[in-house]
């Protein structure tokens, strides 16, 4: 079990103006579906990483690391002018179901108050108010870290912060719509993707203990590839690491695994 921050968004403007400040298509989200999504600054650097639920035409639920939720928050009231719609905050206790197969994780999203977590394939499903489900446990601290890590999910704070843009977080493909309106942020994220620009670095998964007989991964330290620093370690959980690699060193570490 762990901890998110929540911010309930309720109101006749709450689509739109969610919509005109997310990077994925809030729009067309239906009645209990959800997405992730980034908030950026202008200049396109993250302000928040994101997922967002459709709890009714007129109400959504996003949902933050927990103690983000406060500057999250700021971040959208910065540019709520006229516009029909409230905010509130609070910090809620999730259930965290991990390494779920297809079938386990079909049925954990039929709990009421459960929500699809990471990536599809990834197994893992966030339960909001409720007791653990019967289709598998919750998982501990430990676990959902190390979990998180193998699956290289990011907390932003911790692997991804305010200076980091989309393109570095690989998480692109997840959190951005390229056929939406404009949102602040924009321009940048447009940009990278129709030039093919490579980010300046990108947080990847690799092996939490190196080859050659280097040392193992330390979060905070250098992460040494032939003897050679190609970035900082941000997580280290079981056999990966999570590494913010120098564009000069990506070529050495691509993979399928870091596809």
């Amino acid at each position: 079990m762990i901890r998110r921050d929540v911010i309930t968004v309720g109101g006749s403007d709450a689509r739109g103006y969610l919509h005109s400040q997310l990077s994925n298509d809030v729009a067309s989200l239906t009645v209990g579906a959800s997405a992730y999504s980034f908030i950026l600054e202008p200049t396109g650097k993250l302000s928040a990483l994101v997922r967002v639920r459709c709890s009714d035409d007129d109400c959504f639920v996003l949902d933050v690391d927990e103690g983000c939720g406060a500057s999250t928050l700021a971040r959208l009231n910065k540019f709520k002018i006229r516009v029909r719609c409230e905010f509130e905050l609070s910090t809620q206790e999730v259930v965290t179901l991990r390494g779920l197969d297809a079938a386990a994780r079909k049925s954990a999203l039929g709990v009421p108050g459960a929500v699809a977590a990471w990536r599809p394939d990834d197994g893992a499903v966030d339960v909001f108010g409720a007791e653990v489900p019967t289709v598998g446990g919750d998982t501990d601290a430990r676990q959902y870290h190390e979990e998180r890590v193998r699956c290289g999910w990011p907390i932003f704070g911790v692997d991804i912060d305010t200076d980091t843009i989309p393109a570095e977080s690989s998480l692109v493909d997840v959190c951005v719509s390229f056929t939406k309106g404009c949102y602040p942020g924009q321009e940048l994220v447009e940009r990278m993707d129709s030039r093919g620009s490579t980010a300046p670095r990108r947080l990847m998964r690799l092996p939490a203990q190196p080859a050659n007989g280097l040392p193992r991964a330390v979060a905070g330290g250098e992460y040494l590839l032939n003897g050679t620093s190609i970035g900082r370690c941000t997580s280290v959980a079981g056999d990966h690491a999570l590494v913010m690699v120098a564009r000069a060193h990506l070529g050495d570490v691509e993979g399928p695994a870091n596809s």
